[in-house]
């Protein structure tokens, strides 16, 4: 699958090639997010740009699906689904799986948020989660465990790393409603000019 990659801004971003040992830099709090479309689980598009300005993201990369600490984390963010919702928050997952694997995740475990498909790893890349490690002497690449909270503007509110899944998607949703405390109307307003 390819995708331009670009940030919110419109520059288009260029992600490292897999072979490069190179990690691009992460993206930082206060900068603008970058922008991704990547297939979900049902083989539909999720285009960043098209929920940002009316909702918050919860953007949480995660190794691989059905693996212990995968199930916890997206059960955990699946169980807290409808306060998210509250709060004008769209959680989305991403990692290597391909769709089908993603769908059948989601039907075996019966998890509501989006997960997303990022075979090749660009956009774990773009966000600096792809890691490389050496395992009994072959190199091996991953996911780093990452969330990033975008607020509706577009903006990186969080980036958190090598996060515990358990009790994570709590601790999240807490950081969202500061978020929406600090400026009550905002989604409120973004969301009623898009509606």
């Amino acid at each position: 699958m390819h995708f331009t990659p670009q940030h919110a801004s419109g520059r288009v971003i260029k992600a490292a090639r897999l072979e490069s040992p190179a990690v691009p830099d992460e993206p930082q709090v206060g900068e603008l997010a970058p922008l991704f479309a990547l297939p979900d689980a049902d083989m539909e598009m999720f285009d960043l740009a098209s929920v940002l300005g009316s909702h918050h993201v919860v953007l949480y990369f995660y190794p691989r699906d059905n693996t212990p600490g995968c199930i916890r984390q997206a059960i955990d963010f699946s169980d807290h689904d409808a306060d998210f919702e509250q709060e004008k928050c769209i959680v989305v997952g991403v990692s290597p799986d391909d769709c089908l694997t993603h769908a059948d995740f989601r039907d075996q475990h019966g998890l509501s948020v989006e997960l997303l498909s990022d075979e090749e790893g660009e956009v774990c890349r773009l966000y600096g989660v792809w890691q490389s490690a050496m395992v009994n002497g072959v190199m091996k690449r991953s996911v780093r465990r990452s969330t990033f909270i975008i607020s509706s503007d577009g903006v990186l509110q969080h980036v958190m790393h090598d996060i515990n899944p358990r009790g994570h998607a709590a601790e999240v949703f807490q950081l969202i409603k500061q978020l929406n405390s600090r400026n009550p109307n905002a989604n409120r307003q973004e969301h009623g000019r898009h509606a």
